[in-house]
């Protein structure tokens, strides 16, 4: 599954999900930089879902936004 971060996110905004775990609030998600995969993050399931923080999918960046922003 594919997801953008509405903020860059250690220099990323497009990631999939790799690995996913935990129970009930407790949930989380691990996520890879499609462009960098050494760059990881692990988040709350419950973060994951704010679309202020994050979009479903890979979203196109404005083109006067750069990816790395």
């Amino acid at each position: 599954m594919a997801w953008t971060s509405r903020h860059p996110r250690e220099g990323r905004r497009h990631f999939r999900l790799v690995l996913q775990g935990g129970r009930g609030s407790g949930r989380w998600v691990e996520l890879v930089s499609v462009l960098t995969p050494e760059v990881r993050l692990r988040q709350s399931f419950q973060e994951l879902q704010d679309r202020t923080q994050w979009q479903s999918g890979w979203q196109t960046i404005p083109a006067d936004e750069p990816e790395n922003a």
